[in-house]
C-alpha cells in the first residue's frame, strides 16, 4: 500500500499512508458559517492550461530515505513520488489502471501469461528505459531475498513470485502461478535504473543507496519531476523533468507547473499560518481549522474541499514480538486477545471523534472505512463500544487483581503499566493519547505516555520492535490486497510481530489462508466476502485498536485550475497549471 505513490499530486496532496501528521486537535466547534465544496468529478475534465509558475507547498517531516524500495512512511514517499513510474498506473476516476511506463498490454486466454510493450520513455540522465530495466527492478530488487522490500509482499501469488523476462528492448513478459485478480494493479511498483543501480546491488549495498546524504542529482527516475535540492529540516525543490512523456491535447508538455518548493515544517499550525499568508498554495486542513479559514474567507483566494471518508485510519498497536526487547511479562498481556479487547472497550471512540476531530470521523472497529464501500457493513463486524465497567470486568476475569492503591497487578504482582508512544508535534495522536491515558487510569492501567520523532518512532516499529504500545495510522489502498504487508503474518509492516516465519496463532494463519485465496478469486463477490471474512477475525482478535478515520479535506488557493482532488489523490494533477 506504501508504493501506490506515482505522480507528484498523488504524493503531495493525500496520505497515502497514516504515518504523515495529518490533523489538529480541538474542542471548539465552529458557530462561524463556512461552505466546504464537495466535488462530482464524473464528469469533470480538464481544460487546457499553460505551462509555467512554481508551485509552493509544505511537507510535514525530512525523508527518512531517498530510496523508494527502502520507504516505508508518508514523510520518505511524499518526497520521492514524484520521481518515479510504474508499469501502470490508477485512474481516480474510474479507480482502474491505466498505462504509465507500458503504453498497452496482453494477456493470454489462461490469464497468466502478460506481455507489457513499453513506451519510448526516458531517465533523467536522458538513457532510454529498457526491458532490461524493468526485469532487473523484479528479479534483482523486489525478488532479492537480501533487499527487505514491502512491495515484495503485493508481488507474490499464494507465495510465489512472478517470472519476469525480456522479449525484446521494449518487451516484457510476466508469467504468474496463477490467474491473479489485481495483478494490473500490482506492477504499479516503482521501475528503477538498471544502468544506475545494477552494481549496488551486486556489491550488496542497494540498502544504503539513495539516502537522505545522496547528490540529488544521483537519484534517477523517470517521473515528472526531478529533485534538484534537499535541504535537512529546510526545503525541497523539484523541477519539470525535461524528458517526461505525456503532453497535452495541443501538445504541451506535462506537467504544467515547471517547478515546486516545498518547505519542511512540522509544526502544523506554522503550516496554515503559511498558507493563510500566501506562502503555501495547498493545505490539508484539519477540523480545528475550520474556524480560522472560515475567518479568512472572504478574500476569496481559496477553497475548502470535503473529500469525504478516507481510507486512512488511527489506532493503537501493542507489541507482540518475542524477539522484541520489551518484559516477557508484558508480553503475555499484550499477547492475550481479551486483554486487548479489554483496552479496546475503554477507548472512547465517540468521545474522541467530537473532542480531537470536531465530529469530522467515523468510529471503527477494524480495518475497513466508509470509504471502502465494498466491504464497509456497520452491522457486521464486532463493535466494542465505549463501556469502562466493562473493560475492567475484563480484566479481572483474566488474572489481574486491583491493588490498595488503586491500580490493577497481574498474578506475578507486576503493575499493569505500559508506555504508549506516538509522533511528536501530531496533536491529534497526542490529544488521543492523553484522553486514552485519563480512561485508562480510571480503571487501574498507568500509561506513560510519550512523543517521540517521527523518524525515531518508526525506527522502533519496524525496526529495533522497542516499544510497548503505539498510536499510529496507516493508509488505505484501493483494494485490500494491497495492504498484504500489514496483514499477512509473513508482512513487513505486519506491526505487532512482523516478518514471523511461519504464523504465530492459529487466526493469523486463517487471515493468511483468506487474503490467498482472495488473491486469486476472480468473482469480485466471492472475493470481497474473503477479504470481510478476514477483517472481521482481525476485529474479533484486536492485534491494532482502531480508533477513527477521519474525513479528509483540502484548502487550495483559487489560483490553481484543473484541481480535483481525492481521497485516492488529484485525478489528472498533472494538469494542473497557476493563472
Amino acid at each position: 500500500m506504501l508504493k501506490e505513490i506515482k505522480y507528484i499530486f498523488i504524493a503531495f496532496f493525500i496520505i497515502l499512508i497514516g504515518f504523515l501528521p495529518f490533523y489538529l486537535t480541538s474542542s471548539e466547534k465552529s458557530n462561524t458559517k463556512f461552505h466546504l465544496v464537495k466535488l462530482d468529478i464524473t464528469n469533470l475534465e480538464p481544460v487546457v492550461g499553460k505551462e509555467g509558475g512554481t508551485l509552493k507547498r509544505t511537507l510535514s517531516g525530512d525523508p527518512k530515505t531517498l530510496n523508494p524500495v527502502m520507504a516505508q512512511e508518508t514523510s520518505s514517499t511524499a518526497v520521492i513520488g514524484p520521481l518515479f513510474n510504474g508499469l501502470t498506473k490508477i485512474n481516480e476516476k474510474t479507480l482502474l489502471p491505466e498505462p504509465d511506463l507500458a503504453e498497452r498490454w496482453e494477456v493470454d486466454k489462461t490469464g497468466t501469461v502478460w506481455k507489457f510493450y513499453l513506451r519510448d520513455a526516458k531517465w533523467f540522465d536522458g538513457k532510454p528505459v529498457t526491458a532490461d530495466d524493468v526485469v532487473f527492478t523484479y528479479n534483482q530488487i523486489y525478488y532479492n531475498d537480501s533487499i527487505p522490500s514491502s512491495s515484495r509482499d503485493v508481488l507474490t501469488v499464494e507465495g510465489k513470485p512472478f517470472k519476469v523476462r525480456k522479449i525484446d528492448d521494449k518487451t516484457v513478459e510476466f508469467v504468474l502461478p496463477k490467474p491473479f485478480a489485481v495483478f494490473l494493479n500490482a506492477v504499479g511498483q516503482p521501475i528503477l535504473p538498471k544502468h544506475i543501480l545494477e552494481k549496488a546491488v551486486k556489491e550488496g549495498k542497494f540498502t544504503s543507496t539513495w539516502t537522505v546524504d545522496t547528490d540529488p542529482k544521483e537519484i534517477v527516475g523517470t517521473g515528472p519531476y526531478r529533485l534538484v535540492k534537499y535541504q535537512q529540516g529546510q526545503f525541497v525543490l523539484y523541477e519539470r523533468n525535461p524528458y517526461y512523456w505525456e503532453k497535452d491535447q495541443k501538445g504541451q508538455q506535462l506537467p504544467y507547473i515547471l517547478k515546486i518548493q516545498s518547505q519542511i515544517i512540522k509544526d502544523p499550525d506554522v503550516s496554515l499560518v503559511k498558507f493563510l499568508a500566501g506562502e503555501s498554495d495547498v493545505y490539508s486542513v484539519r477540523p480545528s481549522d475550520l474556524p480560522k479559514l472560515a475567518e479568512n474567507s472572504k478574500r476569496g483566494d481559496f477553497t475548502v474541499y470535503n473529500l469525504g471518508a478516507t481510507p486512512s485510519t488511527t489506532f493503537i498497536v501493542f507489541n507482540q514480538n518475542p524477539n522484541s526487547p520489551i518484559p516477557k511479562y508484558k508480553l503475555q498481556w499484550f499477547q492475550n486477545e481479551k486483554f486487548r479487547q479489554a483496552i479496546s472497550y475503554a477507548v472512547d471512540r465517540v468521545g474522541i471523534i467530537n473532542m480531537v476531530y470536531n465530529g469530522l470521523a467515523y468510529p471503527i472497529y477494524t480495518a475497513v472505512t466508509p470509504a471502502e464501500r465494498r466491504l464497509f457493513d456497520e452491522n457486521y463486524y464486532p463493535k466494542y463500544p465505549y463501556d469502562l465497567k466493562k473493560a475492567k470486568d475484563i480484566l479481572l476475569s483474566i488474572g489481574f487483581k486491583e491493588g490498595k492503591d488503586g491500580f490493577l497487578y497481574d498474578s506475578q504482582g507486576h503493575k499493569l503499566s505500559f508506555t504508549l508512544i506516538t509522533n511528536a508535534g501530531n496533536k491529534e495522536r497526542e490529544a488521543i493519547g492523553n484522553i486514552i491515558k485519563e480512561d485508562l487510569k480510571k480503571i487501574g492501567i498507568e500509561v506513560n505516555f510519550q512523543g517521540l520523532d517521527f523518524n525515531n518512532l518508526v525506527s522502533k516499529l519496524m525496526s529495533t520492535y522497542d516499544f510497548e504500545a503505539v498510536i499510529i495510522g496507516l493508509t488505505g489502498s484501493m483494494d485490500p490486497y494491497f495492504g498484504q504487508n500489514v496483514w499477512l503474518s509473513s508482512g513487513h509492516m505486519h506491526m505487532w510481530y512482523p516478518k514471523q516465519k511461519k504464523p504465530a496463532t492459529d487466526w493469523e494463519a486463517k487471515v493468511d489462508e483468506l487474503f490467498n485465496k482472495a488473491a486469486v478469486e476472480l468473482d469480485p463477490v466471492k472475493r470481497d466476502n474473503l477479504y470481510k471474512e478476514a477483517f472481521k477475525i482481525i476485529g474479533e482478535k484486536q492485534p491494532m485498536i482502531f480508533i477513527a478515520a477521519p474525513e479528509e479535506m483540502v484548502a487550495v488557493k483559487n489560483k490553481l485550475k484543473n484541481v480535483f482532488p481525492t481521497v485516492w489523490g488529484w485525478y489528472k494533477g498533472e494538469y494542473v497549471f497557476t493563472q
